[in-house]
């Protein structure tokens, strides 16, 4: 398996890691919001997603995608996002719960779902997309590993080094034949 497959598969499994985290903490937020709360379904759910997507955004940019990228530019992005998954999923999660009469933890969980595979793909090729490896942690990890793009970069700068080294003794040769 090719090693930017490997790292694909492995990006995958920690935001799917985060994202259960987020996950608990969305639901227990949501859970105990509904039991000692008398308030409606969209602002328990609406408190119980801000508080995982903070969570979330913050490990997933650091440690899933180790981007450098502008914070306040990625999290505007993911605003962006949030802008249309929100009102989309509280007005169905709504109707859903209030007038379908169905179970609001069911309702809640499949909003969770819906939420972690579209927030992944619009993460991982629209905010993090160009900057995927590129936070310290991140070029440590290269410089570790002996990645081959970065030993392609040295061999070209020996190889240029090299060059320069044998020019510079041509030259120191030739200025010898002068001078005798």
């Amino acid at each position: 398996m090719k090693p930017e497959k490997k790292a694909e598969i492995f990006r995958v499994i920690k935001y799917t890691l985060f994202a259960a985290s987020a996950g608990v903490i969305q639901f227990v937020s949501f859970t105990l919001l509904t039991e000692f709360t008398p308030l409606p379904y969209w602002p328990r759910y609406l408190i119980s997603l801000v508080l995982s997507v903070v969570w979330n955004f913050t490990f997933n940019r650091r440690f899933t995608f180790k981007s450098a990228a502008n914070v306040p530019i990625a999290m505007l992005k993911v605003l962006g996002y949030y802008c249309v998954f929100t009102p989309a999923s509280t007005l169905l999660g709504h109707f859903l719960v209030e007038t379908a009469g169905w179970n609001d933890y069911l309702v809640e969980i499949i909003n969770m779902l819906l939420n972690f595979v579209t927030e992944f793909l619009f993460q991982r090729f629209l905010v993090f997309g160009k900057t995927i490896d590129t936070n310290e942690a991140a070029e440590k990890e290269k410089a570790a590993k002996g990645d081959p793009r970065d030993a392609e970069a040295l061999a070209a700068t020996l190889e240029q080094e090299n060059d320069l080294e044998i020019a510079e003794d041509a030259l120191a040769r030739e200025d010898k034949e002068e001078e005798e």
